[in-house]
């Protein structure tokens, strides 16, 4: 089987799919592996590991992609790389399926297999492919960084000669991957950390982590059974947003969490809560991209409101630590290859009954099969 991972286009793209130590994997279940030199140049992996691992470098794209069996795609891919592509071919990406229904019918016009990441199913078996926990982790952290770092206090208590500082205080909404890796950043920074959510049952794990649980009473909420928040009604919306707004009066930095896949993030911080806190204060809303949970923010930019609270609306921040946020993506796209490797066939089994293959195959044989989008 040969594997073929493109550069990406975007110069704002500093992650790839394919680092020198995953590729070596891959490369020792029997698949040869092809890149476009410079893959790594932004993440920092350069030319030389992955010739090292056994990657063959090549300085065009075109003519690999129309041989190669497999080919790793971060970018969302144009209905053009799927007409260069061969009848059968599978392509792994993130592709944003709900938003994104033309990429999948030029996939199967195209006889293309398409596999969506993101649609990985959250299981303990499939965790290790699960490329949104991974990114969200990051992301999560780097919230934190960003937001300690435009913040004109110190998170940690000190105690001097010249008096004490207080702790800042860190509200983190929304208790995901993100959130919980916000709050261990934040209370190891030595900040003040409370955190709310929706379903009841991450109190503990907000305990555990040293951070007190805000409780707010909504009445019937709970959780999917893929792990995430159930939608509020607007009558809920308005009971969250009034029992925050106080705890956002009173924090230093706030961080909105709830991004979710394939709809538009959820209204929780109003221009009311944002007008009630204090000059200064900072706001990081990692659901910018679509559409945000903080009503003023602007995707890729830092408002300064009227009242001095700078708004911070830059997407995907794992792309600022590319090195780890390409090593957790590479690792997911690897974990994938060997769980679906047949070492008979020389290659990945898409045919054998598998609940995870179910949850992310889109199209297939001229189809798309995947159930919410027939």
């Amino acid at each position: 089987m040969l594997i073929f991972v493109p550069k990406p286009v975007d110069a704002a793209e500093t992650r790839i799919p394919l680092v020198p130590d995953s590729a070596r994997r891959m490369i020792e279940l029997g698949a040869r592996v092809t890149a476009v030199a410079g893959l790594g140049e932004a993440a920092g992996y350069p030319d030389s590991a992955y010739t090292a691992a056994g990657v063959t470098l090549v300085d065009q794209a075109g003519p690999v992609r129309a041989e190669a069996d497999l080919i790793f795609g971060l970018e969302k891919p144009a209905a053009a790389d799927f007409q260069a592509m061969k009848t059968g071919a599978i392509y792994l990406g993130l592709l944003d399926p709900f938003n994104r229904r033309d990429l999948l019918q030029a996939a199967a016009a195209a006889g293309i297999r398409l596999i969506s990441m993101e649609m990985i199913p959250r299981t303990t078996l499939a965790q290790k492919m699960d490329v949104l926990s991974s990114q969200a982790n990051l992301a999560g952290y780097m919230a934190v960084v960003l937001g300690s770092e435009r913040l004109t206090k110190i998170l940690p208590m000190m105690m001097t000669p010249a008096g004490t500082i207080t702790p800042a205080r860190v509200f983190v909404i929304g208790v995901g991957v993100a959130g919980l890796q916000a709050i261990a950043t934040a209370k190891r920074l030595g900040a003040r950390v409370e955190a709310f959510d929706t379903r009841p049952v991450v109190e503990e794990q907000v305990k555990s982590l040293g951070a007190k649980f805000v409780k707010i009473d909504l009445g019937e909420t709970g959780q999917t059974e893929q792990g995430y928040a159930r939608a509020l009604t607007p009558e809920q919306i308005a009971l969250q947003q009034a029992g925050m707004s106080k705890i956002c009066a009173q924090s230093d930095i706030v961080i909105t969490t709830a991004k979710l896949f394939g709809r538009p993030a959820p209204t929780l911080v109003t221009r009311e809560m944002v007008a009630a806190m204090s000059p200064g204060s900072i706001v990081v809303d990692l659901a910018a991209e679509t559409g945000g949970n903080v009503e003023g923010v602007v995707v890729d930019q830092e408002i300064i409101t009227e009242n001095g609270v700078r708004l911070i609306g830059h997407a995907r921040l794992e792309t600022r630590i590319p090195y780890h946020a390409s090593q957790m993506l590479a690792a997911n796209y690897a974990n994938f290859v060997d769980h679906f490797w047949n070492s008979e066939q020389g290659g990945i089994d898409l045919d054998r009954p598998d609940e995870i293959l179910q949850g992310c195959l889109m199209t297939r044989d001229g189809t798309i099969v995947h159930p919410d989008f027939q």
